[in-house]
């Protein structure tokens, strides 16, 4: 809990639709917070842009200046040396922005929960830091199909992707509510819709007394 409001963190496989289900939460008076965002503006930050041009030269920077985040994630994503000081470099940040975030809205009576809509939650281990955790399913092909159209990979570049990640039986495991996302948004919204309510439902219940995760919903 962050001052009385549940923290909750989105898992899934790439593809699966995290973002789409953030966002239905964030229909429903949830503060969304994307750390994709937070990325972005932390390649802005001056002191992180030279520890990067330190490490990988003006390469790293297009003709304006601005940090090239695909020549950087091609680069890490073929070294897990190269990946691993890079998460040291931007999760700190990104962490802290999150909490400034959360700390200015944490008055507002309208915000009912906070969102992390985080692709690395489970990897960066900050689902130990969130009240719930809802596992986003999708099937294999629906997931390969948005990916083939939203960023132009295809079936071995998603494999491939993927394997680098904690496998998806085990965030399905680990999570409390599973929300499946399919052509149809309407039932996916719907489920979005009784998740929330059981997960505020329950935390009301439990009291601030006793803060653990309601118990999985399957």
């Amino acid at each position: 809990m962050f001052q009385g409001k549940p923290i909750i963190g989105i898992l899934g496989g790439i593809g699966s639709g995290k973002s789409t289900v953030a966002r239905m939460f964030g229909e429903m008076r949830c503060l969304v917070i994307g750390s994709d965002e937070q990325v972005r503006e932390a390649y802005e930050d001056p002191q992180i842009q030279r520890t990067i041009r330190q490490w990988w030269g003006d390469e790293a920077f297009d003709k304006a200046g601005r940090v090239r985040r695909d020549w950087i994630g091609r680069k890490v994503f073929a070294d897990q040396a190269e990946r691993g000081r890079l998460e040291e470099l931007l999760h700190p940040w990104v962490a802290k922005a999150r909490d400034k975030v959360m700390r200015a809205a944490v008055d507002d009576a309208q915000v009912l929960a906070f969102i992390w809509d985080t692709p690395l939650l489970v990897e960066a281990g900050w689902d130990k830091e969130c009240d719930v955790l809802v596992f986003v399913k999708a099937p294999w092909e629906e997931r390969l199909e948005r990916v083939r159209q939203n960023r132009g990979w295809d079936e071995a570049e998603l494999r491939k992707r993927e394997n680098l990640q904690t496998p998806l039986d085990k965030k399905e495991k680990i999570s409390d509510y599973i929300i499946s996302n399919t052509a149809d948004l309407e039932f996916t919204r719907d489920q979005a819709r009784k998740v929330l309510s059981r997960i505020l439902s329950a935390l009301q219940q439990a009291g601030p007394a006793n803060q653990n995760r309601p118990v999985r919903d399957d």
